[in-house]
Parts: C-alpha cells; structure tokens; sequence
C-alpha cells in the first residue's frame, strides 16, 4: 500500500532531477549515431534522447529516424542545413522547455563523451543547476589525444578562465546537464558563437547569471570514426570572442564602479 506520504516517480524521471532530454547533434555522423544512443539508452534508461540532425549528407537523419521507430525515448529534430552546433543545441533547450522538461545534457554523437558518465553527472543535478563533465578537474582522463590538441585545449581553458574571471576548469567542454530553471536565467537570446566558443559564451552567461556550476570528472577519448569538426578558424574565433568578452567585462565593472563612487555607493576597505 502507498502511503500519503509516499512520492511516485515515473519511469521517465531521474531521481533528484526529473525529466531529462539529451540532445545529440550531428552531421555526417553515420557511423557513430547508433552506437551512441544505444550507449546513452543503457546507460540512463530513464532519459530521453533529441537527435538534432543538420541534414547530413551521409544518411544520419534517415539512421535517426529508424532509432527513433524502434524506441519511443528517442526522437528527431530534422534541421534545414549545416547550421553549427550552436545553433542545433539552442533549438534542443527550447525543444526540452516547450515540453517540460526540467534538465537538458549536451552530448556528442561522435563516442567522445562517454553515455557511462551520464549517471554522475545527473547525480551531481540533484544539488547543481548547470554540472560539467570535465577534462581538466581531479580524476578525469584523457585518452588518444596528441600532445598538440591537449596543449590547445589546457591553455585555452586557462586563459577563458583568467579572462572571463570565472571559477571553472573546463569552459570549453561540451558535455554538461543543465536545469531548464538554469537556462531560463540565461539571456540565451544574445548567444551568438558556435562550436568551441558556444560553450565559453554559456559558460560565462552561467556565471553571470549567478547560478550554481559543478564540475564532475569523465573520460574523454578521442573519436575513433569520422572527421573532427575542430578547425584553426573555429579557434581563432574563440579566442577573439575570449577576448572581447573579457574586455567588456571589465569595462561594465569599472563603470560600475565609478557609478557607484558618483553616487555614494562605493565600499572601502
């Protein structure tokens, strides 16, 4: 008999969290969707996955579709064209908060975010309301990367985090759990950047934002089929909107501060 002060979850819920959506981008990912949503579906069951397709030339949106027929937890966002990953993440929040959903994981479709560390990284929702999975934080690994790409990948982070003045070791990294409450807080209307620097941009926004940021240590492995999507122009962009951003920080905080020295409202020490 259940109780009056019993709660029942259903079968789609995660415990702490709620309804949970992870949206997996791709294009030209022919390769690597299959295996990666049955990966996700063992080993979160309870989640549901958005397959966000740009159209891929290869075949991925009719594979999507097939997964989809064959598991009412996946569906399929068919998007027009090649439109960045920026983009299809963007349409994935506002897919999981027109329906109610109350957390969205980004996840890559090439296997390079393990679906065996989702578990940790819901579990760490539950007292968060955006959670990282991170390279660059204690007991994370990093497998098959050349000295080149982690070199790139340490300094870039470093220098978002001095720049941006920002408490989090891996700005750059791409599989994360938001709280759709966390997204609502986040002015996602003024993200303009794709790619690398998308996930510099929302982690800034986050910080700013005020809301609570964890990070949670994963495996990260280099992709084994596929062509990367990473590029020097796609860099290049990161570290000028770095540096833009960390330049208009600064300068709102130095009038805040003559504002507040103008108007009596300075602190001193």
């Amino acid at each position: 008999m259940i109780q009056a002060t019993d709660t029942i979850r259903r079968p789609d819920e995660v415990p702490g969290v709620g309804r949970v959506l992870v949206v997996i981008p791709t294009y030209n990912e022919a390769d690597n969707i299959a295996a990666i949503v049955g990966r996700v579906r063992r080993a979160a069951p309870a989640v549901q996955v958005l397959i966000a397709d740009d159209n891929s030339p290869d075949g991925t949106g009719a594979i999507a579709d097939a997964l989809a027929d064959g598991d009412a937890h996946v569906q399929v966002l068919h998007r027009q064209g090649k439109q960045g990953l920026g983009a299809a993440y963007l349409a994935g929040f506002g897919w999981a908060r027109e329906r109610g959903y109350q957390a969205v994981v980004e996840m890559d479709a090439d296997g390079s975010h393990a679906p065996e560390d989702l578990p940790a990284l819901l579990d760490a929702a539950r007292d968060a309301d955006v959670v990282i999975g991170s390279r660059w934080t204690s007991g994370a690994r990093v497998l098959n990367w050349p000295l080149r790409r982690l070199l790139l990948s340490r300094c870039g982070n470093l220098y978002a985090r001095l720049a941006l003045g920002m408490p989090v070791s891996d700005a750059t990294g791409g599989y994360r759990v938001y709280r759709t409450s966390a997204l609502d807080a986040i002015d996602l209307e003024s993200v303009t950047s794709q790619g690398y620097s998308f996930q510099v941009e929302l982690s800034r926004l986050a910080h700013r934002a005020g809301v609570r940021i964890v990070e949670v240590p994963i495996t990260f492995a280099e992709r084994e089929r596929g062509d990367s999507k990473m590029s020097p122009k796609i860099v290049a962009e990161a570290l000028w909107r770095i540096t833009a951003w960390g330049v208009r920080d600064r300068r709102q905080s130095v009038r805040r501060g003559l504002h507040g020295t103008a108007t009596g409202q300075a602190r001193w020490p």
